[in-house]
């Protein structure tokens, strides 16, 4: 039976796999034929996630991506071990809610360096000839909020915004090379950082959120999905574009 998304043996990279999107994501491409190098910074919940593959030949490489100048030689080396990435995704992230005037340089700029300063340099280490496959495909996050405000999430829709801009230069740079770079724009999902925020929420303003989304609140599968589309051959012909996935969270 065909399957315009089969990812037999093609070798991806996801940041952020030690849960909520990025496992999903890891577990669902490995469903798909695909090897999986998981990256987070907990080592024990990354053999969690190994354990929910399917298949084998998956990694477990713990990173600190805070580490910034030191991603495109780890890259490299990911390159001569592992073999050429098909596919890299950048699920790594925070989420920061803080009133204007209650926010610090500091703060910026640490939100800033996973969001937005480490796609960056992982862009450019998958670049380099050694790690990548060709064609091959880079999916980063960005968010519902990077493209819509919010009272109390300046910093963090700026990171995210940043992305979209981000990913348009760089399917232009980066087409020469045979590598096609998208965008993931979703709303609230039900991760653990989900769950995080919905205890520090009032009912009335959980209520709020929900009605805000008219499909409902979003799974990971549901983001995984859109992540595998750009990353298979079923995107081949798609670079520098966001895909909104948001239950209509934008529509409005």
């Amino acid at each position: 039976m065909l399957n315009p998304m089969d990812m037999t043996d093609r070798r991806i990279l996801v940041t952020g796999a030690s849960s909520g999107i990025g496992r999903e994501t890891a577990v669902l491409l490995s469903q798909l034929g695909a090897r999986i190098v998981l990256v987070a910074r907990d080592r024990s919940r990354l053999e969690e996630t190994r354990s929910l593959l399917e298949g084998s030949g998956h990694r477990v490489e713990p990173r600190d991506l805070a580490a910034l100048d030191e991603i495109p030689d780890w890259l490299k080396c990911i390159g001569h071990e592992f073999g050429e990435l098909s596919g890299l995704v950048h699920c790594a992230g925070s989420q920061m809610t803080l009133p204007l005037h209650r926010v610090t340089a500091g703060q910026v700029a640490k939100l800033m360096e996973i969001n937005l300063i480490a796609a960056i340099m992982l862009a450019k280490g998958l670049r380099q000839r050694e790690v990548h496959a060709s064609p091959g495909s880079l999916v980063l996050l960005s968010s519902a909020m990077g493209l819509v405000g919010s009272v109390g999430i300046s910093v963090y829709s700026s990171t995210k915004s940043a992305i979209v801009g981000l990913t348009k230069s760089l399917a232009l740079e980066m087409a020469r090379d045979g590598l096609r770079v998208n965008c993931v724009a979703p709303a609230f999902v039900e991760t653990p950082m989900f769950v995080d925020a919905k205890n520090r929420f009032g009912a009335e303003q959980m209520a709020a959120i929900e009605s805000a989304h008219p499909l409902g609140i979003g799974k990971a599968r549901d983001v995984a999905n859109a992540i595998a589309f750009l990353l298979a051959d079923t995107g081949r012909w798609i670079t520098g574009t966001t895909l909104v996935v948001d239950g209509g969270y934008t529509a409005q």
